[in-house]
């Protein structure tokens, strides 16, 4: 929701997706994130190729816009409604090596099919000097960012996937 919403405001906007199994369906997701779009937003697939594309993007001055609140095996722990939860850490990691802000962005709903696109102030980290520690620290500020959003209107949010880690 967040591109296709900045992309009609005149926002030079890129994302990262997983690239659908099915040819069929993958064509078709990005026939329609064209049309949402415009043609105007940069797509990186998952994965290191497109992790590196990413990393080019910013390095040449452009923006990037990372889901927060998915799962990554891979990732690191970082507290989520006070429990461990793994967590992506590109988006701290990318916000860090370039210096660039880190903006919490979500969509509300305002009525039937009316959305309203929310960006907050930057998160503020006074960075340590410690890499793996910012990068903890930051995310840990995007996660509480998540949190408060549920919070405040639960309805709103569904997860599909397991954001915890299973009890033993």
């Amino acid at each position: 929701m967040i591109l296709p919403i900045a992309a009609q405001l005149g926002l030079l906007v890129s994302g990262a997706y997983r690239r659908a199994s099915n040819p069929v369906a993958e064509a078709a997701i990005q026939g329609l994130r064209s049309a949402a779009c415009g043609g105007r937003v940069s797509m990186f697939p998952k994965g290191a190729h497109g992790a590196r594309m990413a990393l080019r993007h910013l390095a040449e001055g452009g923006s990037l816009g990372l889901l927060i609140d998915q799962k990554m095996n891979d990732g690191i722990v970082v507290p989520f409604f006070g429990r461990p939860a793994m967590t992506a850490p590109a988006a701290a990691q990318f916000a860090l090596r370039f210096n660039l802000p880190l903006v919490p962005i979500h969509v509300e709903r305002v009525g039937p099919a009316r959305l309203r696109m929310v960006c907050e102030p930057p998160l503020v980290l006074a960075a340590s000097g410690n890499r793996q520690a910012d990068v903890l620290a930051l995310a840990t500020l995007a996660n509480a960012s998540v949190e408060r959003w549920v919070r405040a209107n639960p309805g709103t949010w569904l997860w599909v996937h397991r954001r915890w880690p299973k009890e033993s």
